[in-house]
């Protein structure tokens, strides 16, 4: 799995990779990213690349520097790739495409906008999914590419420790996309509140009925 990430601030993605699941995923070579800095797509040597709205407040980016960003990728990859921009007018993103997403491509590029978001044109042009989190709005698309590729990364094999640990989670297809049973651990009393006796009781058939009635 390879992720081109399309950003005016790639140095945001440098802990990202370097962190916990992700990090070691990372260093296993289970998926690669490669950033460009859109400014160096601009065609004015400032590297500007935003412009003022026509109609409405705020700035937008450019069309140019995202398309020869994108073309750029696809002329050294001698082949289009999907394209995916978040934004709030976007397809809510939920567990099912993630499992979608992780089988249908092995390279996606990420366009991470800001401001107000990017030129309509590009995305009718070359964006293949428009991607929402949520009905809230962030200040940039970095935080976005990061949770998508978090969510895509966790169910390659290898990723995490035993292939069950994403199987039966919340919003998994083993769980009827319900979201998780309550989790305990030791110890087995904790201010006085103890662990259901049966979740410690050794019968397996009564804890797998007891996590499907706490669904």
């Amino acid at each position: 799995m390879k992720f081109h990430i399309i950003s005016i601030f790639p140095e945001a993605f440098e802990s990202f990779l370097q962190t916990s699941i992700i990090g070691k995923a990372y260093e296993k070579k289970l998926f690669e990213v490669e950033c460009y800095k859109l400014n160096d797509f601009s065609p004015e040597t400032s590297g500007h690349i935003d412009d003022k709205a026509f109609g409405s407040h705020g700035q937008v980016l450019r069309p140019e520097p995202l398309a020869r960003a994108i073309e750029h990728v696809f002329e050294r990859k001698k082949k289009k790739i999907p394209v995916i921009f978040f934004s709030p007018r976007g397809k809510k993103l939920i567990q099912e495409n993630l499992e979608y997403f992780s089988r249908s491509s092995e390279e996606y590029i990420l366009i991470c906008g800001h401001y107000e978001g990017i030129d309509q044109r590009i995305i009718e042009l070359f964006v293949d999914y428009e991607i929402s989190l949520g009905n809230y709005v962030l200040t940039g698309g970095e935080l976005a590419a990061q949770i998508f590729m978090d969510g895509i990364v966790r169910l390659l094999p290898g990723a995490l420790g035993k292939s069950i640990s994403h199987e039966e989670e919340s919003f998994s297809e083993k769980l009827d996309r319900q979201k998780e049973y309550p989790h305990y651990t030791r110890p087995r009393n904790f201010r006085g509140l103890e662990v259901p006796e049966i979740l410690v009781s050794g019968n397996h058939q009564a804890i797998v009925d007891w996590k499907y009635h706490n669904l």
